[in-house]
């Protein structure tokens, strides 16, 4: 049976320094998320008639949950690779003779 490969040891400082990043960065995406939901509901108060609430509601979650969805999910992708994550993976600089 094929033995996996074992994972070099995780590099702690550059895992926590990259960590600390990436809660910043939500930090102030989810400022700006709260700010582009205002930005839309701002937009859509501009028609005629008034906005019944449960328009107000979808527009705030829909648009400021993508808004974090999106920072969240592209914001991890940096983070594998900050981390160090990716080169434990694919053992970057590791050369194997079998």
């Amino acid at each position: 049976m094929p033995q996996q490969d074992p994972l070099p040891p995780p590099h702690l400082e550059r895992s926590a320094l990259a960590w600390a990043r990436y809660k910043q960065l939500m930090k102030w995406m989810a400022l700006v998320a709260v700010a582009a939901a205002l930005l839309a509901l701002l937009y859509l108060s501009q028609g005629e008639g008034p906005m019944p609430i449960h328009m107000v509601v979808a527009t705030l979650a829909g648009v400021g949950l993508t808004v974090l969805l999106g920072t969240a999910l592209m914001g991890l992708v940096f983070l594998s690779n900050a981390s160090g994550h990716d080169d434990a993976a694919t053992q970057k600089g590791e050369r194997r003779d079998d």
